[in-house]
């Protein structure tokens, strides 16, 4: 390297973390080993070649963008930002490495290996830092990525950005015939296979390569001899942050679009891509990647500056708990990964589910457990006491990440919560048979129940057991109804709120207790009364109008409350976080004006009108 160079490179690197914490002699003696790299446009970096000395890249100018081995994005970085540390410790496994690609022309300074190492020696805190960075995929920037439009392709839907260019055909089609309608009619990537009036398939021009011309199939063979069974779609109303981390969880590049089981168009890893950033894409990709309980753990500033970026950025309150579900979720499939790994396979089939808001895509900060296990109805005594350690690894290992434990004990981890499908079953029949005090409060729990690991069939049969319980006992929902209503909503409020009158929080609203408790409950009672299978309260309140059963002025009027209501609330925890303080439900009327007090008082009365509505329709039943 010239040395008319070195001041220049000095520099720079002499302002990156963390080799702005070296002094000065040694990073000149590391700046005389730097190598100087350029990329044009499309040329490509790859580090799953081990055979070569490994190197840590810093990006001078230009941008990089990464890709995992088998296509799936891994970060793009920009100025400043490192690559190929992973490689430096070999204890790291990094998957199957990845390759980096200029997505414009770009100028890399190359760090050897082996001089990084000498630094090492004699810095060893400097090693110390390359090592616990090793797992972190993007450099946190939420200032950058959360104040301007970036922000906002995740929180589209995504039929709002999916191509409707894809071709349809039937599984007795040729492959060369999918092939040609694929590559001359429509020109697209991909093709959804349908039998029946079902969609049954999956094929892309990735997979012709793979499974066609590479193993010498005949191209006149039917494509459902080689297409992808059963491919995981999207709903055009769905978040693209969702479909993003469907894609990464399964390192998907294809996702059809899917409206009343017709194809309306296709998302691609393309789409996700093109100058957008996401933080809480990475902190689910880097979750699904933790090696223990302590590297998740110690992800939870970032789950809250996440959490603290979407309600600044006045994100809809609904997308804010889908968000944070999404989150809590990865934690959770993460945990129980880990703990199988530790026991080994599990013995028989099972079904880990969440309940209460969990289930219902409504995780906020304050959000504690509900969740359980329905075992196989084969499972054996043994088998249960393996489930009874892998539950408490991952019950006591969300309580680490900071995910509280049922005060309650609605967790997998209690006997009584792991239990099989029949047993379940009869739950639930006891439960809406007579709906005493436990067991309205069992209920009120695993009323809303959804799977995210193993065997979702189980999901699917209790909730059937579920609804066909109820039609079978008249008063059931007539008694949710009288639960529901025997709280009601502060009416009675003129320049102060009615407020809790002992305890800690003597002299506060408590927003959950008296509003946004009261809207679950109805949305339960109209969402069961119409056998809605989702569980979100927004969505429950549509599909009992949808049916007819709530009119339109009060399924608007419901919805705008709850969103309202939900908005106050985080705001309420967003200045508790920034302040250090617990985030709670419990607010001093002095902290909020005119405006708050009008739109709340509003929000109160549409409850209490949907209440009164609530026991006029089931009340008699």
């Amino acid at each position: 390297m010239p040395q008319s160079l070195l001041p220049n490179i000095s520099l720079f690197i002499s302002q990156i973390d963390p080799f702005d914490k070296i002094e000065t002699e040694k990073l000149r003696e590391l700046c005389t080993h730097v190598k100087i790299s350029y990329l044009a446009k499309g040329e490509t970096v790859d580090l799953a070649e081990n055979d070569k000395e490994t190197s840590l890249y810093i990006v001078r100018t230009g941008s990089m963008e990464q890709r995992k081995t088998n296509g799936v994005l891994r970060a793009r970085l920009g100025p400043e930002d490192l690559f190929g540390f992973t490689f430096l410790n070999a204890a790291v496994d990094d998957d199957d490495g990845y390759y980096a690609t200029a997505i414009e022309n770009t100028l890399l300074y190359l760090i050897p290996h082996s001089a990084l190492q000498t630094l090492f020696k004699q810095s060893p805190h400097i090693a110390e830092h390359f090592a616990s960075q090793a797992q972190v995929r993007l450099k946190s920037a939420l200032d950058v990525v959360w104040s301007n439009k970036e922000k906002g392709l995740f929180l589209r839907r995504v039929g709002d950005i999916a191509t409707g260019r894809i071709a349809i055909v039937t599984a007795d089609m040729s492959i060369q015939q999918v092939a040609h309608q694929m590559r001359n009619v429509l020109r697209t990537s991909c093709a959804v296979i349908y039998k029946d009036n079902h969609i049954v398939g999956l094929i892309t021009d990735r997979d012709m390569t793979k499974r066609v011309i590479a193993d010498g199939v005949d191209v006149n063979s039917p494509i459902e001899d080689v297409m992808t069974l059963s491919p995981y779609i999207i709903k055009p109303d769905d978040l693209v942050l969702h479909a993003a981390s469907l894609m990464m969880q399964h390192n998907i590049r294809n996702l059809p679009v899917v409206k009343d089981n017709k194809v309306i168009g296709l998302l691609t890893t393309t789409h996700l891509v093109q100058n957008h950033r996401m933080q809480a894409i990475f902190l689910i990709d880097k979750i699904k990647y933790a090696g223990n309980t302590s590297v998740l753990a110690s992800f939870t500033p970032e789950r809250q500056a996440i959490f603290e970026a979407l309600v600044e950025g006045k994100v809809a309150p609904e997308t804010i708990g889908k968000v944070m579900t999404m989150i809590m979720d990865a934690y959770n499939r993460r945990l129980i990964q880990i703990a199988i790994d530790k026991l080994g396979p599990p013995p028989c089939e099972f079904s880990w589910i969440v309940a209460g808001s969990h289930a219902r895509n409504e995780v906020h900060m304050l959000s504690d457990q509900d969740n359980a296990i329905v075992l196989a109805d084969n499972a054996t005594d043994s088998d249960k006491i393996y489930f009874k350690h892998l539950a408490n690894l991952v019950t006591h290992g969300l309580a680490s990440c900071h995910y509280s434990l049922c005060s309650g004990n609605y967790m997998a981890s209690t006997s009584k919560w792991c239990q099989s499908v029949s047993i379940w079953k009869a739950y639930y029949k006891k439960w809406v048979a007579n709906p005493e005090y436990e067991c309205l409060l069992n209920i009120s729990v695993f009323l809303e129940i959804r799977t995210i690991y193993g065997n979702a069939a189980y999901e699917t049969e209790l909730r059937n057991a579920l609804y066909n319980n109820i039609k079978n006992n008249r008063e059931f929902l007539s008694t949710l109804v009288k639960d529901a209503v025997n709280t009601n909503p502060p009416l009675g409020i003129f320049n102060k709120l009615v407020l809790e009158k002992s305890g800690e929080n003597k002299k506060t609203l408590d927003v959950k207790k008296y509003a946004i408790n009261l809207i679950i409950d109805l949305a339960r009672i109209y969402g069961l009364a119409v056998e809605c299978d989702l569980s979100a309260t927004d969505e429950r309140f549509k599909a009992a109008n949808e049916k007819g059963i709530l009119s339109d002025d009060s399924f608007k009027n419901i919805i705008g409350a709850y969103k309202f209501i939900l908005s106050f609330r985080f705001n309420h925890q967003l200045v508790a976080l920034k302040q250090g303080d617990e985030p709670n439900n419990n607010i001093n009327p002095n902290h909020f004006g005119s405006f708050e007090r009008k739109h709340l008082k509003d929000a109160f009365r549409i409850i209490a009108d949907l209440q009164e509505a609530a026991k006029v329709r089931f009340g008699s039943r």
